[in-house]
């Protein structure tokens, strides 16, 4: 096939380039960004896109982030390519001060930072445990419905109620902090560079058409 990769990635290193692209984060950044800036569209709508993505990268619809933020852009005609764009905002080195905020905002909203869990007494284990134990109660399940096993939902609530639920109310407050505050800063950024660039453009054709005409007279 004309499009497929020369050099076969290993699945560690796939693994690898999720958590450290090649050329490291700094570099990835500058992609985005050069990216964004020449997006072909009003500024105020490539700000809207970049408002949605940051936004949702605060929900815990991890794997669903694209099609979040699609969704709030689309209806904040907003441009999507931004807002999928601007999801880079959650990558491996801040998913974790932004699960930690946004849990923590939720837990405060809702009361239950002190209490106790309200599936049972006990403590049901940290953060990573919780997210194990879900898991498994899916794929439990799952296979419960081929081989008739005793169906069991219990960890995937105490998940739902600890963890999801506290996680995606306590995301809106930070989430439209750092959307607004993200928009803007992009859009008067965006509006410069793309004032600079028809100036640019403006002054090349300009150029080019005092070169036709003197080619003409001097015909």
């Amino acid at each position: 096939m004309v499009f497929k990769r020369r050099d076969r990635r290993s699945v560690l290193r796939i693994l690898k380039e999720l958590v450290w692209p090649r050329g490291g984060w700094g570099r990835a950044a500058q992609y985005v960004k050069h990216r964004l800036r020449r997006l072909p569209d009003p500024p105020h709508r490539i700000a809207r896109g970049i408002f949605a993505g940051v936004f949702t990268t605060f929900t815990p619809f991890y794997g669903l982030h694209f099609v979040v933020a699609a969704a709030v852009s689309w209806v904040m005609r907003g441009n999507i390519l931004a807002a999928l764009l601007a999801t880079f905002f959650g990558n491996p080195l801040t998913y974790v001060p932004i699960g930690a905020i946004s849990l923590s905002t939720g837990h405060w909203l809702l009361g239950t930072h002190s209490g106790p869990p309200r599936m049972r007494g006990e403590d049901h284990g940290g953060l990573v445990e919780k997210f194990v134990k879900a898991g498994q109660d899916l794929w439990d399940n799952l296979l419960a419905s081929f081989t008739g096993a005793e169906v069991d939902w219990s960890d995937l609530l105490i998940f739902y109620d600890q963890v999801f639920f506290p996680y995606m109310i306590g995301g809106l407050v930070p989430g439209l902090i750092a959307g607004t505050i993200a928009y803007y800063v992009s859009l008067p950024l965006i509006t410069a560079y793309k004032n600079r660039r028809t100036g640019v453009l403006k002054a090349k054709l300009a150029a080019l058409k005092k070169k036709k005409e003197a080619e003409g007279k001097g015909e």
